[in-house]
């Protein structure tokens, strides 16, 4: 498939809130630089605002970022910013709050409830918006989060904000936090190889709620880069179809549900146009039970 016929749109399309976006979006992790959070990642910004550029260009209208996915060279927010303002009308971008890094990228501790104003209003001030058009709560081990998501609750109400989600959550944070204000995304780790979603997968669907998975692609033990050989099963099914491991695993995860969306990172320009072909790879009955086997799902 040539770069000129691809596009986001062919994934289909889902609300995140009252927001339309393609099912295939794009993740800013991995264009910011070296690090142990940012594996296997260019260092050329030239090269990171152009990847921004294409990606919109191709038909993502859906980008995942955060304010604490920088390094010593350079901020996601930034690049975003750099790359795509004045934004597209349609460009919905998703940003998360709670975990907190230092000036010198040094992990500290999370956010509390009357902390994440302070990083809301650092995601507007580098992406350069008067609000923000969702905001996920990322979850760092707490039991309860009403406090923490009841704080951008208010952040909503007073206009800031326009929707919320949560990540790193399970069903009853889920439960919980739409008993305080609606949730129009969840995003958790998932992959052919790190299930366990079933429950999330089904509440989401019930509700209407969009799942959005991370880490999609380079799944258990592939951080550094995906160096890890790949499973004989995904290999077998990207043969046959003739395209790559990694849109195999995208095609798989499109396929859990209309309400899964999808935000593989890259900074390779090829990788890019790569991910988003993965939108119209129509997996067999036959692929998803081969694949299926590599993990059972824990339901």
């Amino acid at each position: 498939m040539t770069s000129h016929t691809v596009s986001a749109a062919d994934a289909g399309t889902w609300l995140l809130g009252d927001r339309k976006v393609n099912r295939i979006g794009f993740g800013t992790m991995r264009l910011t630089g070296s690090g142990a959070l940012h594996q296997g990642t260019p260092s050329d910004r030239g090269q990171a605002i152009g990847v921004l550029r294409r990606a919109v260009e191709l038909g993502v209208n859906h980008i995942d970022t955060a304010a604490f996915y920088f390094s010593r060279l350079r901020s996601a927010n930034e690049l975003i910013n750099s790359a795509l303002a004045p934004y597209p009308d349609d460009l919905v971008i998703v940003t998360k709050v709670g975990p907190a890094r230092d000036a010198a990228g040094e992990w500290t501790t999370p956010a509390r409830p009357d902390q994440l104003r302070g990083q809301v209003e650092e995601n507007l001030r580098q992406l350069g918006r008067d609000h923000l058009d969702v905001v996920n709560l990322r979850l760092m081990g707490q039991d309860s989060i009403s406090e923490h998501f009841g704080a951008l609750a208010e952040l909503r109400d007073a206009g800031l904000v326009r929707h919320l989600g949560i990540s790193g959550a399970r069903p009853q944070h889920l439960a919980e936090a739409q008993a305080i204000a609606p949730v129009v995304c969840v995003q958790n780790r998932y992959s052919i190889d790190t299930p366990g979603e079933d429950e999330m997968l089904r509440a989401c669907a019930e509700r209407g709620i969009a799942f959005v998975p991370f880490f999609s692609i380079v799944g258990e033990g592939r951080m550094a880069g995906a160096t890890r050989a790949e499973h004989d099963e995904v290999a077998a099914v990207a043969r046959t179809h003739g395209v790559s491991a990694a849109q195999v695993r995208l095609a798989w995860i499109l396929q859990k549900g209309a309400h899964v969306l999808a935000i593989p990172g890259t900074g390779n320009p090829e990788h890019l146009v790569d991910n988003v072909a993965a939108g119209a790879l129509r997996l067999t009955e036959e692929d998803l039970q081969l694949l299926d086997a590599i993990a059972p799902s824990a339901s």
